[in-house]
């Protein structure tokens, strides 16, 4: 019974790694037909939890993920990717067939299916995502995107960008997009109130006959196309958080350490959370993926292998 249960859990880590290898997006991502028009956002519905890709806990690669009980309000920020062509109709870990063209996902272990708001942090957009499938089994990637979903991101080209991903369920009023890593355009300042006119009784002054002025030929003005309004955005730093400690002592430790072996930008700050104040531990702030991955794997080999991006 024993070879059994460990064949049949060889068996869905099979599924897992076949459905969730890395890189999934390839070399074809610049050479990809646009998907049918624009395909609308996944709405949350209730479902019930698959029979398929939901086990307690399962492996990949020498790495063990719990499977977590509920979605409910699950907020996550990290590097998302995507993968299309070479999965197409492939089976899922859910069982279903992969469509690049849905609005779909992979996330390692969040229920399945349960909905996701996906928001690109550096432009601002967002769509809805409907989770089926396991990955992406990729260090630092937290999320793995349909072809659609990705284009609609404008993630495509990049192939990787930050974002943050909170679940939705049905019926939720659905989050507000989060805000942009693109620099802020600056707020333009209301102009002051200007007071109503005061009257005054001014004499009336005796005519005075004035000559007809001379009129003197102007040049028209160059036409001037009108300016381009940009959006306004605000910004937001990203931070990777190496850990968080009830005792300010380990927090500064921990920097000491950091900052000895060479690791610039190492703070740490102070954060209440569930009555407990803890010092978060930090590197940063980051603006672009490698800079990213490369933080991460050094934090890696000093030890700190589950340092991740703030979600705050």
């Amino acid at each position: 019974m024993r070879a059994l249960r460990q064949a049949a859990l060889a068996a869905v880590l099979l599924v897992f790694a076949a459905c969730s290898t890395a890189p999934r997006h390839g070399s074809t991502r610049t050479t990809l037909p646009p998907p049918p028009g624009t395909v609308p956002d996944a709405v949350p519905r209730a479902e019930p939890r698959s029979s398929h890709g939901n086990p307690p806990f399962y492996e990949v690669y020498g790495q063990r993920y719990q499977v977590r009980a509920s979605a409910d309000n699950y907020v996550e920020r990290g590097v998302a990717s995507w993968y299309g062509p070479d999965f197409q109709g492939h089976d899922t870990s859910s069982g279903e067939r992969y469509d690049m063209y849905g609005m779909t996902a992979a996330h390692k272990t969040l229920p399945i299916p349960c909905y996701a708001r996906i928001t690109n942090l550096s432009n601002g957009r967002s769509v809805v995502v409907r989770i089926n499938d396991r990955g992406p089994f990729v260090a630092n990637r937290i999320v793995d995107l349909s072809y659609s979903a990705a284009t609609r991101l404008d993630i495509v080209r990049t192939g990787t960008a930050f974002v943050e991903l909170r679940t939705v369920g049905p019926g939720e009023q659905l989050p507000a997009p989060a805000p942009s890593i693109v620099a802020a355009t600056p707020e333009v300042s209301a102009a002051p109130a200007i007071p109503a006119p005061v009257s005054v009784s001014l004499p009336v002054a005796t005519p005075v006959a004035v000559p007809a002025p001379v009129a003197v030929p102007v040049a028209a003005p160059p036409a001037v196309a009108p300016p381009v309004v940009a959006p306004v955005t605000t910004s937001v730093a990203l931070y990777i958080q190496v850990g968080a400690f009830a005792d300010p002592g380990n927090a500064q430790r921990v920097v000491d350490r950091l900052q000895s072996a060479g690791v610039a930008h190492v703070f740490s700050v102070a954060s209440t959370g569930s009555g407990q104040v803890l010092r978060r531990v930090r590197v940063g702030p980051i603006g672009t993926v490698e800079e990213f991955d490369q933080l991460a794997a050094q934090l890696a080999t000093l030890g700190f292998p589950e340092a991740r991006l703030a979600n705050d």
